[in-house]
């Protein structure tokens, strides 16, 4: 390798490892910094405030976060009377060579309407992304401790990877109750009325107040988190310096 090249390659070489490092601390902390990011930079409407757009107004270029109340007709009843407009629930057992396997994977929705006293506005939370953030109901013990409908479902598991030694379960729920955070691209329909469509990755969908859901969407190990973002803050810095070494290098020869 000639001379001029062999300081950039290490300072490229220090800059991916540093990238791979942040990406795993994150990854590992369990944060979403991307909808936590998308969550709080945008600008906050009442469902009112869009339906006072008039005809010829332009609508919000970025999606907005919209808050108001949930209304729906045709709600999920669960066993224990909860009226709910959204029910996710992931089931996971743990596999004895280490790591997770996925053995229920429930999603149900209903439309709703988010409203204020000025008016609503249609929203299906079918289109929401992933995870609706709310604060999680979580369950862990042993697989026997499982419903008897996941027998199938475990027994398959253990006939492919072998007996698992432990089962966990999260579920996350929105109530006909909750006041809501609402991500949404604000558009027009064929009417030229004011209209929700889920932005690109979906809608984010918080029963949280806006404080509340970035901590929640921190992580449940914040340290890791933060550690993780400073490794790809100075990934990028190393890898600017080792760009910088090779123009220059260039440039001198």
């Amino acid at each position: 390798m000639p001379s001029h090249l062999i300081l950039p390659a290490w300072f490229a070489l220090g800059g991916l490892v540093l990238l791979g490092l942040g990406l795993l601390l994150v990854r590992r902390s369990g944060a979403r910094p991307g909808i936590g990011r998308r969550l709080a930079g945008a600008r906050q409407l009442r469902v009112g405030q869009l339906l006072d757009l008039a005809p010829g107004d332009p609508v919000p270029a970025r999606p907005v976060r919209v808050i108001g109340r949930i209304r729906c007709s045709d709600p999920i009843i669960t066993s224990q009377d909860d009226r709910l407009v959204a029910f996710h629930r992931d089931v996971e057992v743990a596999l004895p060579r280490g790591g997770w396997r996925s053995i229920e994977r429930l999603r149900e929705s209903r439309s709703f309407e988010l409203w204020d006293h000025d008016g609503s506005l249609q929203v299906d939370p079918a289109q929401a992304a992933e995870p609706l953030v709310v604060l999680p109901h979580v369950w862990a013990g042993s697989v026997e401790a499982l419903d008897e409908t996941y027998a199938a479902a475990v027994a398959r598991v253990a006939a492919e990877q072998g007996p698992p030694t432990r089962a966990r379960s999260t579920t996350r729920m929105v109530s006909v109750v909750d006041r809501l955070l609402l991500l949404a691209a604000v558009t027009r329909d064929a009417d030229g009325r004011v209209a929700l469509a889920p932005p690109q990755g979906g809608y984010v969908v918080s029963s949280l107040e806006l404080d509340d859901a970035m901590r929640l969407l921190g992580g449940p190990h914040p340290r890791l988190m933060l550690a993780g973002v400073a490794a790809l803050a100075l990934s990028g810095l190393v890898l600017a310096a080792g760009a910088l070494v090779l123009v220059s290098g260039l440039a001198g020869g």
